[in-house]
């Protein structure tokens, strides 16, 4: 996989779990734990490419430390995105928005001074999608399945996205990968 470039892109990426999911119940991470990188350190390409962070509110009281962005390996702007910035304990960094999507993206978009912005929500990346602001879908399949969590995207009756795989030959080639169940 090609490293990922510094252009103002809208990034939905996440790490996620071989049956869909981006954090266990309750935002859970703890699974993510022994993930090895792969042959380049992927998160030195986020941390040099990333210009602000969009998330949510759910995430953010999960997590509510900015500082701990890629495992503290990055800083910037910090965006979260609520209905209810009032009662969010203040945090260097971190804006607190209750605003449209569109223009939470508008304004992280600018605090990324032509670096990109990452959403790290299912649900602002969801919405983002529907209404086409989002520019790439960065996703890295760990090799674990969760069961229950909290999903990438969820569309309960809605109709299939179709998506282009921008690093390979062929867009609309299907991906294939292996693993084996690890026995204790």
């Amino acid at each position: 996989m090609e490293p990922q470039t510094a252009a103002g892109k809208v990034l939905w990426h996440f790490t996620m779990s071989l049956d869909g999911f981006v954090a266990g119940p309750g935002h859970s991470m703890d699974w993510m734990q022994g993930l090895e990188e792969g042959e380049r350190d992927v998160v030195a390409d986020y941390v040099a490419t990333t210009g602000a962070v969009l998330g949510g509110r759910d995430g953010w009281d999960a997590f509510p430390d900015a500082s701990m962005t890629y495992g503290g390996r990055w800083s910037g702007a910090t965006f979260v995105l609520t209905h209810h910035p009032g009662d969010a304990a203040p945090s260097p960094g971190v804006t607190f928005l209750d605003c449209d999507v569109a223009e939470a993206v508008r304004i992280a978009l600018e605090a990324a001074d032509g670096k990109n912005v990452e959403v790290l929500s299912p649900t602002i990346g969801a919405q983002l999608l529907e209404r086409g602001l989002l520019d790439e879908i960065d996703i890295h399949i760990a090799p674990v399945l969760l069961g229950d969590g909290i999903r990438l995207y969820d569309n309960p009756g809605g109709s299939p996205i179709p998506l282009t795989l921008v690093n390979g030959d062929s867009g609309r080639i299907e991906v294939g990968l292996r693993f084996r169940p690890l026995r204790a």
